[in-house]
């Protein structure tokens, strides 16, 4: 039986501020450009593109204190934070199109209040080469787009913990990473510390990228609102090259597509971010076709041909 969806507001968010390279601003016009708005009105989803956001531009400057472009990040994820917030108090699936991933504290915090509010349980699947736990003190480079998740998590500056006047947005055990293979030994250890559920490329060697999603998306009912933040450097270099931080080794083209249709099975995405896409570092467009493509998938395309 064909699932029908909620209408989708398409959010963009041109900025790499977060970023260790610049580009990942011009990812939201090479998702559009490959097709995502149209790709998903043919699988009858009801689809609106509110555009772009308007905030600071990237001074492309050193760490103050430990972190780039503090100002700026924070005014990014507070826009981001609004834009979603209201298209799900209007009963609408958001898409936010990155950017760089310190993008996601501003919408994993919007879903966390509408999920408050609405007495839903957050569920946040981190689809992503990287656990985006570091903070000022175990990370040299001051890049926030790798510590988004530890900042909802209550661990940062004080701007983009408290962005949603609650601390922390999120409790670890609200998260599911999946395709981390790139973690810094400090980082690894706040990982354990503060015992993240993450199904790292190891482990998904060992048992199968069925069983991980299976084991990640267990436990959802009816109450549940899954958030999937889909980082595009999760896909191996080979599928997805359009990306600045690149990291071998990562799930090949049909794991990702397995993994979206798993979780569109689950009937439980409420909203989604797609991040880090660089148009400067891709071919062609090709890792902007293949996230459309995957994006489908989220949305009901599927390889399935027994009944």
């Amino acid at each position: 039986m064909k699932r029908s969806y909620p209408p989708v507001s398409i959010i963009g968010a041109p900025t790499d501020v977060g970023a260790g390279h610049q580009g990942g601003r011009l990812g939201p016009e090479a998702l559009r450009i490959a097709g995502l708005g149209e790709a998903l009105q043919t699988r009858g989803v009801d689809v609106v593109d509110r555009g772009n956001l308007d905030g600071p531009r990237n001074p492309w400057t050193g760490p103050v204190d430990g972190y780039r472009h503090i100002d700026e990040v924070t005014e990014w994820n507070r826009l981001a934070m609004d834009a979603v917030y209201a298209e799900l108090s209007a009963g609408r699936m958001p898409i936010l199109l990155g950017g760089d991933h310190c993008l996601g504290i501003g919408s994993v915090t919007a879903v966390a209040r509408h999920c408050r509010e609405t007495g839903k349980k957050l569920r946040l699947l981190w689809l992503d080469a990287h656990a985006d736990f570091n903070t000022s003190e175990v990370t040299p480079s001051g890049n926030i787009h790798g510590m988004p998740v530890a900042c909802l998590c209550g661990l940062g500056p004080r701007s983009l913990t408290h962005l949603g006047g609650d601390v922390p947005a999120m409790d670890p055990s609200d998260v599911r990473q999946v395709g981390i293979r790139s973690v810094d030994e400090g980082e690894k250890r706040l990982v354990n510390e503060y015992g993240l559920d993450v199904y790292d490329m190891r482990y998904i060697d060992e048992v199968g990228m069925k069983q991980v999603m299976e084991e990640a998306l267990a436990g959802m009912d009816d109450d549940t609102h899954l958030h999937v933040s889909f980082d595009v450097d999760f896909l191996d270099p080979s599928v997805a090259p359009g990306v600045g931080t690149t990291v071998p080794g990562g799930p090949n083209y049909r794991e990702a597509q397995l993994v979206m249709e798993m979780i569109a099975d689950s009937g439980r995405m409420a909203s989604l971010d797609i991040m880090e896409l660089n148009p400067i570092l891709d071919r062609d467009n090709m890792t902007a076709l293949v996230a459309v493509d995957l994006v489908e998938s989220l949305f009901g395309k599927s390889t399935l041909m027994r009944a």
